[in-house]
This record gives structure tokens, C-alpha cells and sequence, in this order.
């Protein structure tokens, strides 16, 4: 796996493997494009049956990225409910932007919101604000 500029997987305290910064990232700032193998919604409903962990991240409501095969790193940020990044699609690319300043060393983290998982996936962000689930019901 080529990793992004500017990032690192290693453990987490939030969830296995996570995604730190190696540089400073500003807040407004990219911090990198995910990336994956391209796959269809069908595709993507046969892949979630049985999986444990998804790293699908959908583009439009029929294309998404499987992370997990052609990733950049990317694909191991993980959740919190105060998060330091957000998600913007634009022009059929995912981009993570920073929502705050982003320092070396900080894993980076973000609000899935809504995901294929289900309600009941609980979050381990042990933020003040956490919800216990991952997805915002």
C-alpha cells in the first residue's frame, strides 16, 4: 500500500489501525483523496455481506471505492463524534479536509455519519460528545 503524503497507519486507541498525521495539515486544508478499487452498488452490496470492518466509501448513489483494495491509507480513518475531518466529494473524488488544525502525531478522525454498518455498530471515540454508535440515527 502507497500511503498518502503526509500520513501514517499505525495502532489506534480508537480501533485497530488508525490514520496519523506526519506533517501539519491547516484547518480548510486537504489532507489527502481516498482511494480504492471503483465498484458498483451491487458490488458493493455483495462485498458487505459478512464483512466485519467495511472500508466502502460511496462517490454517488451507484459508485463507491473499496478502500481496502488499492487504498492509500486513507481507508483507516476512524470514526468520532469530534471528528478533526470532514468529507467533501467533488467532481467523482473524495477528499478529506481538515476541520481543524491538524498536527503532527494527531490521528486524524471522522463522523462517518451514515455507513453500511448497522445501527447498532457502537463507536469507541470515547470523545465527551460521543453518541455510542457510529452511524447519527
Amino acid at each position: 500500500m502507497k500511503l498518502a503524503h503526509g500520513l501514517a497507519v499505525r495502532p489506534s486507541q480508537i480501533d485497530g489501525r488508525g490514520c496519523f498525521a506526519t506533517v501539519f495539515f491547516p484547518k480548510g486544508g486537504k489532507i489527502a483523496e481516498y482511494t480504492g478499487e471503483r465498484i458498483s452498488r451491487a458490488e458493493v452490496a455483495r462485498r458487505a455481506g459478512g464483512r466485519r470492518k467495511l472500508r466502502i466509501c460511496a462517490i454517488n448513489s451507484y459508485w463507491s471505492l473499496d478502500g481496502s483494495r488499492g487504498g492509500n491509507g486513507t481507508h483507516y480513518i476512524n470514526h468520532s463524534c469530534a471528528p478533526n475531518s470532514y468529507m467533501r466529494i467533488t467532481h467523482g473524488h473524495i477528499l478529506f479536509m481538515a476541520l481543524t488544525d491538524i498536527r503532527p502525531g494527531e490521528e486524524i478522525t471522522l463522523d462517518y455519519v451514515t455507513t453500511l454498518h448497522s445501527n447498532d455498530k457502537r463507536c469507541h471515540c470515547k470523545a465527551p460528545t460521543c453518541r455510542g454508535t457510529i452511524n447519527k440515527q
